[in-house]
This record gives C-alpha cells, sequence and structure tokens, in this order.
C-alpha cells in the first residue's frame, strides 16, 4: 500500500493525540491540513505564520518524534502557510503581508531537528526582547464571587457570570453584556468570572483586556504590518473578557477586527464577556453588525445597591479587613451614601484611618464628620474644567480636541454641548466660558447656546446627549 499525505500525516496525528491535551489537540492540530507527500517530505497547511510560529515553539519535538516513525530519520516537514477565509465575507480576507512573504501561499522547508533559534511569538502582550510565550489571564484574583455580595441591584448579572463560570461557551448567556455605572462592580464581575473559570478548567486560556488596550494592540499590529496575527492570537482565547467595550466607539477599524474576531469565538463555542456603562441600545458610534451580536446572549444591568446590600457590602469589607465598629455606625454610614460601591467603600477607609491615625474612638460624631466631608468631595465642584472633562470623556475624546480649530461635526456639537452647560451650571461670563473653551469669543458662546438648544427640540438623538450629560453633572 503506497503511503499518501493524508494517511502519514493521519498516523502522525493519532500518536500526537495520545500525547497531548485535548484542549491543545483541537487547537493546533485539528486545522492542520495535509497537502502532498513528496518522497520523505510532507508538506501541511497551517492558517497563519503566527500558527506555524506556536507550532515551532510548542510542539517540534512531538512532531519530530511522530514524522520520523512514519518516514525514517531522514524526515522533513513542509509549512504551507495560507490565510483562509474564515470571516463569513463574501470576499476572501487579504492582507498584506511583508515583502519576504508577499504571495498569497508560503512554503517552506523546516528540516528536522530544527535549529535552536524559534521564531519570534506574535503575542501581544509579550513585552519585546523578553522571552514569554505564555499568555498570561492579566485577571487579578482578588476580584472573586466571593467577595462580590449578592443583592436585588446585582442578582441577575451575578447568577449569570456563575453560570457562564461553570459551562462557559456552553449557555445562552454569550455574549454576556454586564452593564451599568461607575463604581457598582462591573470590573470585579468580570474578572471573578475569569477567576473561576480558570480554577474550574485550568486548560481552558481565559484573557481578561480592556477595550482600550485592545485597541492599542490593534494599532500597533497594524504598525507592525501583523494584522492576521493579531487576529489568530484572539481566535485562539477560549474565554475573551473585553472590559469598557464603549471605548470602540467610533473606532471603525477596531470594530471591524472585533466583529471577525467575535465571529470566529462565537461559531467556536467560545465564551464572550463584556463590560459596558451603557447598554447597548445607548452605545454611540457602534457599528449596527456589532451592536445586534452583543444582543445575541444576555445584558444583565448593576444598578445601584439598596441599603440592605449596601450594609452588607459594608459589613464583608470591615471581616475582612479584621475591623469591628458599631452597628449604627455601620447604618449611618449606608443611609448617607448612596451613589456607588467605590464610594462606599472609601468613606468607611476613611472613618477607619481617621479613627486609627487620631487614636480616636469610632463614634456616631466620628462619622457624621467623615461622611459629611466625603459627601462634600465626591459631589465634585461643577466647574468649566469639569464640565469640559465630563463633556470629552461621554464622547471619548481628549479635552485639547474639544477645544480645537477643526470643524468635524461630532467634534463641533461636543464643544457646543460644554459651552451650554457652562453657561447653565457656572455664574461664568459667556466672555469667560469662551475664553476657558478654546479661546472663543462671547458671541460663538451665544450661539453655541441657541444651536443647543434648537437641536434639543428637532433631533432625538442630541436631545439624549443633552440628557445624559445633564444627569452625569447632577450627580
Amino acid at each position: 500500500m503506497s503511503l499518501t499525505a493524508e494517511s502519514v500525516w493521519n498516523n502522525c496525528l493519532e500518536f500526537i493525540k495520545d500525547n497531548i491535551q485535548p484542549q491543545a489537540y483541537k487547537t493546533w492540530f485539528e486545522p492542520i491540513i495535509a497537502v502532498k507527500l513528496t518522497e520523505n517530505a510532507l508538506s501541511i497547511q497551517v492558517p497563519s505564520k503566527f500558527f506555524y510560529e506556536w507550532l515551532e515553539e510548542h510542539y517540534v519535538k512531538i512532531l519530530k518524534v511522530a514524522l520520523t516513525k512514519e518516514l525514517g530519520k531522514n524526515a522533513k516537514l513542509v509549512y504551507i502557510i495560507k490565510m483562509e477565509n474564515t470571516y463569513g465575507n463574501k470576499q476572501p480576507f487579504t492582507e498584506k503581508i511583508p515583502s519576504s512573504n508577499r504571495s498569497a501561499v508560503k512554503s517552506q522547508d523546516v528540516d528536522i531537528p530544527l535549529n535552536n533559534k524559534s521564531p519570534e511569538l506574535r503575542n501581544p502582550f509579550v513585552i519585546p526582547g523578553i522571552r514569554n510565550v505564555k499568555i498570561e489571564s492579566q485577571l487579578n484574583p482578588n476580584y472573586s464571587f466571593d467577595n462580590f455580595l449578592e443583592g436585588d441591584s446585582n442578582r441577575l448579572a451575578r447568577s449569570a457570570g456563575l453560570a457562564v463560570a461553570n459551562k462557559p461557551g456552553g449557555t445562552s448567556f454569550n455574549p454576556l453584556l454586564i452593564f451599568g455605572g461607575v463604581g457598582l462592580g462591573k470590573t470585579h464581575l468580570a474578572h471573578a468570572i475569569g477567576v473561576d473559570i480558570k480554577d474550574k478548567y485550568p486548560e481552558k486560556t481565559v484573557l481578561y483586556i480592556s477595550a482600550e488596550k485592545f485597541t492599542q494592540q490593534y494599532i500597533d499590529a497594524i504598525k507592525k504590518n501583523n494584522r492576521n496575527d493579531f487576529i489568530h492570537f484572539y481566535q485562539i482565547i477560549d474565554v475573551l473578557i473585553i472590559d469598557d467595550v464603549q471605548f470602540l466607539s467610533g473606532k471603525s477599524g477596531t470594530q471591524d477586527v472585533f466583529f471577525h474576531i467575535f465571529n470566529h469565538l462565537h461559531q467556536n463555542g467560545k465564551q464572550v464577556v463584556l463590560t459596558s456603562d451603557k447598554a447597548p441600545v445607548d452605545m454611540q458610534d457602534i457599528e449596527q453588525r456589532l451592536l445586534s451580536r452583543f444582543k445575541w446572549g444576555l445584558s444583565a444591568e448593576l444598578q445601584t445597591p439598596d441599603f440592605e446590600t449596601r450594609v452588607s457590602i459594608l459589613k464583608n469589607k470591615l471581616y475582612r479587613d479584621g475591623v469591628e465598629m458599631p452597628e449604627e455606625i455601620i447604618e449611618y454610614v449606608a443611609k448617607n451614601i448612596k451613589s456607588n460601591v467605590r464610594e462606599l467603600e472609601g468613606a468607611i477607609i476613611s472613618l477607619i484611618a481617621q479613627s486609627s491615625f487620631n487614636k480616636k474612638e469610632i463614634t456616631i460624631d466620628l462619622a457624621r464628620i467623615i461622611v459629611e466631608k466625603f459627601v462634600k468631595n465626591t459631589k465634585r465642584e461643577v466647574s468649566i474644567d469639569y464640565i469640559q472633562k465630563v463633556v470629552s470623556d461621554y464622547f471619548q475624546m481628549d479635552i485639547d480636541t474639544l477645544q480645537s480649530k477643526t470643524r468635524k461635526r461630532h467634534i463641533v456639537q461636543a464643544r457646543q454641548l460644554a459651552m451650554f452647560f457652562a453657561k447653565k451650571f457656572t455664574k461664568a461670563s459667556l466672555a469667560s466660558i469662551g475664553s476657558q473653551i478654546g479661546k472663543r469669543d462671547h458671541a460663538t458662546v451665544l450661539h453655541a447656546c441657541k444651536t443647543v438648544d434648537n437641536l434639543s427640540s428637532t433631533d432625538k438623538q442630541f436631545r439624549k446627549y443633552v440628557e445624559d450629560i445633564t444627569k452625569k453633572l447632577s450627580v
């Protein structure tokens, strides 16, 4: 019986399958296609250069043993690196490849044994010049379900998170989108899901990343002509957790690449967890095709905790810190600080610190002084600078852009809104407002206020901008 590429490779796979983890086999060997056999050289097709580099880095020894068993000691392995259209597009997905391998298909003879110069791994988390091929989860083990206390305000999100952690990719909560205001525990819950999955399924590759860092990695990949490697890196993740996904607003290139990565993960039963400061329906400048995918799973809101939950949070915090405090003081703090968990814990830390540093007993009078100061400080002074910060953050731009001379419509509107709110919330003159917001004159500020009034009454979307920013400035 004559040997064929398929028969040789299938025999190799049988041997490899018996000697590595099932998940590793599925990820790294099932996608390989045997192409041809010429004397003692087997040609195999792999999906990307990244894939080839990973095989070389981790599985060269087992490949050598398997192939030598089949073809003898002079066995050779030839890699054919071919970018496949795995994204469901009508047109093939193509990418510019560096000049050394510009053709769509690259064949490369790799003698076994190989030399010791391993190719550089395209892992966006690796610091250049430092050898580190392991994909670290980037998770914080201090964020767990144990210290994420359940209450009416978070029960749905926490329960869904536990379900995902028990069966990642195997529930209808895929993606799981957790949304809510600042300091309510979105990041904590996202980490807790990842930490629990790593504990239950140590063989799974779990990765936590902020949308901002994801965007920066993508920009770097484009600059270095590594877009395909970037995509493939994220396609091999079993559980991808992206924090503050609203940061992708207006970034069409990053949204496009995330769309392809999301599709691949979802189609292959991998889990996606997202957090956002707003529900999908309220996200601005996110492509409709991406928003529709956010809605495939479950969107769970984290709301402001009620009184009972705030008391439980404080008691848990004190217990973990080994501090005892009278019940009436805990309840006083819980009644007076209602905004979010972060400020609640901050107030109790301030109270403990004052008591410790000044060697004062924790009394209701001390609590009253601390809470009054804390509440006063957290109710930020509404200044023109603060208004500019809130508006620029809302539209995901920096203050320099807001103040610039550009006439781009979305920037002009943001600038006009800043002027409108400065007139509404401060006692500054029109000339002073104009001077502080991009060195404009009083006539520009007057025009901005009239424009905001007009658009608020005629444009539903613009009216929502006004309402959202008003809420943020009124906190």
